[in-house]
């Protein structure tokens, strides 16, 4: 009886024990990776809208040109990750987590983009235009080229 007590205890210290069978599933549209640990994973080209990368992490991962759109990529992390030319479009991505990414001329339109950290990503000409961003933090973030929600307005080099 005492052991089945320990479970949850060891789930919460060893997250990597709580990941599910579709983790090892390749990537696809409507996916299910929620909670999945794909760090330093070359997934370029990959389909995967409409997946649940929900709490997952991608750190150090290559994803360039992919399309994540309407992807719920909530509290996701992408550090470090290299995002290049990946859609975004109409996701999900509270709370995700694109530290020091290279997200050059990525697509971000009608994404959910609130409270999301950007800090020192690279976002040269990418596009927001329509996106939700209160909260974001674009510290030392480069936004040169990049197109704001309005869909007019394109950041000045060094921005």
């Amino acid at each position: 009886m005492r052991r089945l007590c320990l479970l949850p205890v060891l789930l919460a210290a060893f997250p990597a024990l709580a990941q599910h069978e579709s983790c090892a599933e390749p990537a696809h549209a409507g996916v299910d990776w929620r909670r999945c640990y794909h760090d330093g994973r070359e997934l370029q080209k990959s389909q995967l809208s409409g997946a649940n990368l929900r709490d997952a992490t991608f750190q150090r991962s290559n994803l360039s040109d992919s399309n994540l759109t309407q992807a719920n990529g909530y509290r996701a992390k992408f550090i470090s990750a290299v995002l290049k030319e990946t859609l975004f479009d109409g996701a999900d991505l509270i709370e995700a987590d694109f530290t020091k990414a290279d997200l050059t001329n990525a697509s971000f339109r009608g994404a959910d983009l609130r409270r999301a950290r950007f800090f020192r990503a690279v976002l040269k000409g990418a596009d927001f235009t329509g996106a939700r961003l209160t909260g974001a933090d674009f510290l030392y973030a480069d936004l040169a080229g990049a197109v704001w929600t309005d869909g007019k307005h394109i950041c000045a080099e060094g921005s």
